[in-house]
């Protein structure tokens, strides 16, 4: 807008909303943001860098999947590539569907020629039997694959599912004993027996070596989250997430779709 004088005026933004500047002042802003984004591309470069160095701990429990074509090894789910990259999906045999969280990340996986072209196969593997599995992910539109690890110890030994009758309970790589002082997620207080059998979500990566395969990596909680929701094309908008702790404050109203919020659906019940 232009004042009688021919003077710009810059316009007042309605609530909480971005203010309303010149090109010049916006780009001044965008190249100040810019040095930000490229210093943590540079330390995520590191860490990847990191990451890549970790040790490896070879897989020698004979694990047994239930898949379309029936019960198939660990190193099967590899379909012969090199690496292995396992979303660990919250479906417990005894639920009707599978999680509503993990589900918006199911929602997010395309085509995997990418992974494939780059020697990469991706999975997803749940507790629940095998039917129910294919079934959702029918219902879902779904290509992915999916295998279930009913009736073994895969979940419990990799963390995903926490029973300390199972396996010793690991939950975001801390110990019972740390979590008696540090607190669980949910309650802020110990571990509890009337925690067992809780599920949680979570991504491990294996690598083949010949026959022998090796896990080099696991992740949870926001270790997924790029994953989820869009989150890395929401974080570039200007009302973002939508999530009430986001800044600045009062920015767009929480729409309580967070992982676990009280409005998270599976995807085929949010009718659009």
């Amino acid at each position: 807008m232009r004042h009688r004088s021919g003077a710009r005026v810059m316009s007042a933004p309605a609530g909480n909303l971005p203010e309303v500047v010149s090109r010049e002042q916006w780009l001044a802003a965008r190249r100040e943001l810019l040095a930000k984004e490229k210093d943590l591309t540079r330390t995520r470069d590191r860490v990847n860098a990191d990451r890549r160095r970790l040790p490896m701990v070879r897989v020698d429990e004979p694990y047994t999947f239930e898949g379309p074509d029936g019960p198939v090894r660990l190193l099967d789910l590899f379909e012969g590539r090199r690496q292995l990259v396992l979303h660990h999906f919250m479906f417990a045999p005894e639920w009707d569907q599978a999680c509503a969280s993990c589900s918006s990340a199911a929602d997010g996986i395309g085509r995997l020629r990418q992974l494939h072209v780059r020697n990469t196969t991706l999975v997803a593997v749940s507790r629940a039997p095998y039917p129910k599995l294919a079934a959702f992910r029918e219902r879902m539109g779904w290509q992915f694959p999916w295998y279930s690890s009913y009736g073994t110890s895969f979940n419990f030994d990799f963390h995903a599912t926490l029973d300390d009758r199972v396996a010793p309970v690991l939950l975001h790589f801390r110990t019972e004993d740390e979590l008696a002082e540090a607190g669980t997620p949910w309650t802020g207080g110990p571990w509890t027996p009337g925690m067992r059998g809780s599920e949680l979500p979570g991504i491990s990566v294996f690598l083949r070596v010949g026959d022998e395969v090796f896990h080099t990596y696991s992740t949870y909680g926001r270790g997924i989250e790029d994953f989820h929701n869009g989150y890395p094309y929401l974080d570039l908008t200007a009302l973002g997430r939508q999530e009430a702790w986001e800044e600045p404050p009062g920015r767009a109203t929480p729409l309580g779709l967070h992982v676990g919020g009280p409005a998270m659906r599976v995807p085929d019940a949010y009718g659009t």
